[in-house]
């Protein structure tokens, strides 16, 4: 008795600390759209089951049902379905709190046909976080099996929902997940609170199975710098006054600073608290020094591995199988045992110690106190520990339009672009489009095609700029390839717009039509023309061995056609020689001219001539005297 008494105390003081610290409720926006009355957008706490749709939101219409208002038993055993008709909008059910777990309330809602649960508190209060129950004291198989969103709202709300709806108003409410985490950057962060101990129930069997299955989505986005993820063990201390009690050696390493509890809270059989301190920290220190070797996602795989091959129940939860499991993995042993250190010394363990100044909240997060505890973007997650909600959660921290490609597959989220096109600019016959499928739903935005990005608004338009829409699908214009030839409607010396190419009608866009010039009589109509349409042109030719001039439209000889050139060509000749023989006249005229001003010069020396008496003297060069 005494034993039982020590202990109970001991945990009295390692759970108190926690106990007055600051536990934050993770809420979410509940909007009211009708009746008019109650209109406007309220709080509710997000339950810690099910599957909240992190980044999206949910309409329903709120039903109260008129039996089994607490919803503690199926409502099937009170003839009640809430299951939504063809085109219907899905129901939420209300129910009050009290009676039974906020679990069953949620399980038998969701066997209803019910979309979600609201649960309205029983006194005016400021909300809580609506968790699971210990598994001793209620049927746990269950717990893993809910899926509908669940929320805790005012009793205040509560009751204006129940007047209106006894009034027989319609009352909708839509669940809005969009912005219930922060994305500040275009990575997301996120803390994983677990505990290596596997023989705690129904909690420690999720946890196994959710690393298991979420290890190749969180390698992926780790692999590829999409997210930052880190790994944290709640650990506890023990009071001064206990260090040496049986049950602080048994809970407690280095001398009671770090403690957990028992896994079959029997000291006397199986392993102890301390056991699980020790191998927390041994996945705590892998993960520190994997991270250090730039690969922190081996840790996904060491705690994987460690489960399968070194469970409690085999008797194999030990240092030897531990070690065997980071040998194969390829990760420095030798560094990990010196992160450990000594854990019987009275020392403090620098990894053990940064876990505990961790687990203090600050910010908006609150402290953790609970296993699992996910945290994202410092938003501890609410809700169902299972790989497609979790994921859900972390691709709802990235912005718009910069969430990897993980986030867009199909057991994650619908492709809105597959109906309609998603209402955005489409052009089907070169395959583009401005729908880009998102997390959250679509964005009309137009594409980059080969390099150009288009201009346009998205919805009814996208257009290559400048004159390499040409290039692009014809700018989206007209165009067409027959008998060889290719026309098109989009012109390069145009920004904008479409116009059928000379030969052809039409809008440009969707059609040119060929233009019968024969039929229309546009051309080829000169005397003895016969014509032939071609697609885009015409071909007219003449009887009689006439030869047809397109540009005057008319039909000449082929003998006056020759007459015409030979005589051109005598023309050209005839000038060339004219040309010829001016040139070679003035040539020598020129020269006779020299040659007279030079005799004329000489013979001034000699007898000076009246009418050239002042006509210069050439003398010779100097050099040639």
């Amino acid at each position: 008795m005494r034993e039982k008494l020590e202990f109970l105390v001991c945990v009295w003081f390692l759970l108190c600390g926690f106990c007055f610290g600051r536990f934050v409720v993770e809420k979410n926006s509940l909007k009211l759209t009708s009746p008019e009355s109650l209109k406007g957008v309220y709080e509710c706490a997000i339950g810690n089951f099910g599957v909240p749709q992190y980044g999206g939101t949910l309409v329903g219409t709120v039903v109260y049902p008129k039996a089994n208002q607490k919803a503690c038993k199926g409502f099937d055993e009170v003839d009640i379905s809430f299951k939504s008709r063809p085109g219907g909008l899905p129901t939420f059910v209300l129910a009050d709190r009290g009676d039974c777990y906020f679990t069953l309330k949620a399980w038998n809602a969701q066997n209803g046909g019910a979309a979600a649960i609201l649960v309205a508190d029983d006194k005016a209060e400021p909300l809580i976080t609506m968790d699971t129950p210990e598994e001793e004291n209620a049927n746990a198989d269950y717990l893993q099996n809910i899926t509908i969103p669940s929320a805790l709202i005012s009793k205040s709300l509560g009751d204006s929902i129940k007047k209106a709806i006894s009034n027989g108003e319609m009352v909708n409410v839509n669940l809005d997940w969009t912005e219930a985490l922060p994305h500040p950057d275009e990575r997301v962060e996120y803390e994983f609170w677990t505990n290596s101990n596997d023989e705690c129930g129904p909690k420690c069997d999720s946890q196994i199975e959710f690393v298991k299955n979420f290890k190749g989505a969180a390698q992926i986005l780790e692999q590829k710098g999409y997210t930052q993820f880190t790994p944290h063990y709640i650990t506890w201390y023990c009071p001064e006054a206990f260090v040496l009690s049986k049950q602080c050696k048994s809970q407690c390493i280095n001398h009671g600073r770090y403690c957990a509890p028992d896994p079959e809270q029997d000291f006397s059989k199986g392993y102890d608290g301390k056991d699980v301190v020790v191998q927390n920290l041994r996945q705590a220190c892998f993960y520190k020094v994997a991270n250090e070797s730039k690969r922190p996602w081996l840790w996904w795989d060491y705690v994987t591995d460690f489960s399968i091959r070194c469970p409690m129940k085999e008797k194999k939860y030990t240092k030897e199988c531990a070690d065997q499991v980071i040998q194969s993995i390829g990760v420095d042993l030798k560094k990990i045992d010196k992160c450990i250190g000594d854990t019987e010394t009275d020392v403090e363990n620098e990894v053990l110690k940064a876990e505990q100044d961790v687990q203090i909240g600050k910010g908006s997060r609150g402290d953790v106190t609970i296993l699992p505890t996910l945290v994202i973007n410092n938003r501890q997650y609410r809700g169902k520990l299972d790989k497609g909600a979790i994921l859900k959660a972390i691709c709802a921290g990235f912005e718009e339009t910069t969430e990897p490609a993980i986030c867009l597959s199909e057991d994650v989220e619908t492709n809105e672009c597959l109906e309609n096109n998603g209402g955005c600019w489409q052009d089907r016959a070169a395959n583009l489009t401005a729908c880009k499928d998102t997390f959250r739903g679509r964005v009309c935005e137009c594409p980059v095609v080969q390099g150009v990005k288009f201009v346009g608004d998205g919805y009814t338009h996208c257009g290559a700029p400048g004159s390499l829409r040409c290039e692009i699908n014809s700018g989206g214009c007209w165009k067409k390839t027959q008998d060889g030839t290719t026309f098109s409607a989009c012109a390069e010396d145009r920004l904008q717009g479409c116009k059928c190419p000379p030969g052809f009608k039409g809008d440009g866009v969707n059609s040119c039509e060929d233009v019968d010039e024969c039929k229309d009589k546009v051309a080829c109509q000169c005397p003895g023309c016969k014509c032939k349409n071609t697609w885009g042109s015409y071909d007219c030719s003449c009887s009689g061995g006439l030869l047809y001039m397109r540009e005057h439209d008319t039909c000449i000889s082929n003998a006056a056609r020759a007459e015409y050139s030979s005589s051109f060509v005598w023309i050209i000749i005839l000038g060339l020689a004219t040309a010829g023989v001016a040139g070679y006249a003035i040539y020598k005229y020129r020269i006779r001219r020299y040659m007279d001003s030079e005799i004329r010069a000489i013979m001034a020396q000699y007898m000076p001539l009246d009418s050239q008496a002042d006509i210069p003297v050439h003398h010779p060069p100097r050099g040639d005297i």
